[in-house]
């Protein structure tokens, strides 16, 4: 380990950061910096400010910004653009948030003369890899500490009477046994672990935090509009929005609706499975939504390419690989694709369901005079398919000679 004396945390303001902060002061002789970031997790983070000088850090090392707006703007739309599900489910709510973090980290520690980042991620966990692969690709000669791989607080037993003794408050909620933990911000939340650890039991309705139950959401359904320029939501029912306003309205309406409840296991990427409970509800309406504006300004080459490509872009995300020369590359086709995607869709709120029920666009590829069942005025000669079939069974045909 080189020598360091200054060292950027990322703080949440909670037990186990709390611990971490007072660790690196006490057992390894550092400096600490805090770095708290708003990311719409829905939680008052002011706080972490006062806790973090409890723990004797000066105000000009405690760093609170307010980043949603770049979130949304700078990852979660980009990624929207690419209609990008891991495993073909799994909004990314968590995966996305993790590189603007530590981009955040490794600037802080530029700006502060610091000679390391640290954060809170357990050694079980995919988080690890995002945190620590995104600060190398930004710094390959940063630092990075990670207290959960190194020390012997192996228990929450443990971490609570090591914070007991020196002096950290420990809420009430701490005590005991945690139900589940769970990951916040303004695109989703995620509940993993204890009640939610065994797959075939089906999770609790209390485990649920962003979300209405969907049987109980509103029976009547609602009708809303979302505006579309070069592939980013602009608009919601006809109203200008910023993407941070957008999401959280969507949000607002995903709530009322129980709409974006995932249940998943999935495949981490250290190795192993994990059972994990996924809110969304603004980010599935805005996912459905722009899949359905594409459907009439995308050609059918570029759209069956981008579902093509989406796999590989939805885990590099996931992998922590957002910095990476190839997500780059694939973003730059993704975005090129965008340039026409523009318009408004009209989707249909009901019953944890968002629908698309319409869509119109200045730069729509459909056609109904070549689609029309009535009379196409000469839009399309159907005696040109009999050629087109042909040419296409060639070989199928001659596959069926050979082997019949």
């Amino acid at each position: 380990m080189p020598d360091i004396k200054r060292v950027v945390l990322a703080y949440s303001g909670g037990l186990d950061t709390s611990v971490i902060a007072k660790w690196l002061m006490t057992e390894r002789g550092l400096e600490v910096v805090t770095f708290t970031a708003d990311l719409g997790q829905g939680e008052e983070i002011e706080p972490a400010r006062d806790k973090a000088r409890l723990m004797g850090i000066p105000d000009e090392h405690i760093y609170i910004e307010d980043l949603r707006e770049e979130f949304v703007r700078d990852f979660v739309f980009p990624m929207m653009r690419a209609n990008a599900r891991y495993e073909g489910d799994y909004l990314l709510g968590t995966s996305i948030a993790r590189p603007l973090i530590s981009k955040r980290l490794v600037e802080i520690a530029h700006e502060t003369g610091a000679d390391a980042i640290a954060h809170g991620a357990t050694g079980k966990g995919n988080d690890q890899v995002r945190f620590e692969l995104s600060a190398y690709a930004l710094d390959p000669d940063i630092t990075v500490i990670a207290p959960w791989r190194e020390w012997d607080l192996t228990s929450r037993t443990a971490l609570i009477e090591w914070a007991e003794k020196h002096q950290i408050q420990v809420p009430k909620d701490k005590r005991g046994e945690s139900p589940f933990s769970t990951d916040a911000n303004l695109l989703h939340t995620s509940s993993e672990g204890k009640v939610l650890e065994d797959p075939w039991e089906e999770t609790p309705d209390y485990v649920y935090s962003r979300t209405d139950h969907p049987e109980q959401a509103p029976d009547t359904p609602e009708y809303i509009t979302i505006d579309f320029e070069r592939g980013d939501g602009v608009a919601l029912n006809g109203e200008a929005m910023s993407p941070a306003s957008l999401l959280t309205a969507l949000n607002d309406l995903g709530r009322k609706h129980g709409i974006g409840r995932l249940d998943l296991v999935e495949n981490r990427f250290v190795g192993m499975k994990s059972r994990g409970m996924y809110e969304t509800p603004g980010g599935e309406i805005y996912a459905v939504a722009h899949r359905g504006i594409e459907q009439i300004t995308l050609d059918r080459g570029a759209a069956h390419l981008k579902d093509e490509l989406m796999p590989k872009y939805a885990e590099l995300i996931y992998n922590g690989f957002w910095f990476s020369p190839e997500r780059e590359m694939l973003q730059a086709a993704i975005d090129l694709s965008q340039e026409k995607v523009s318009g408004t869709v009209r989707l249909k709120l009901y019953k944890g369901l968002a629908s698309v029920v319409g869509r119109k666009s200045p730069n729509s590829l459909y056609s109904e005079a070549h689609v029309t069942f009535e009379d196409d005025a000469g839009a399309y000669d159907q005696a040109d398919a009999a050629g087109f079939i042909k040419l296409n069974a060639l070989r199928l045909r001659l596959l069926a000679k050979r082997d019949r």
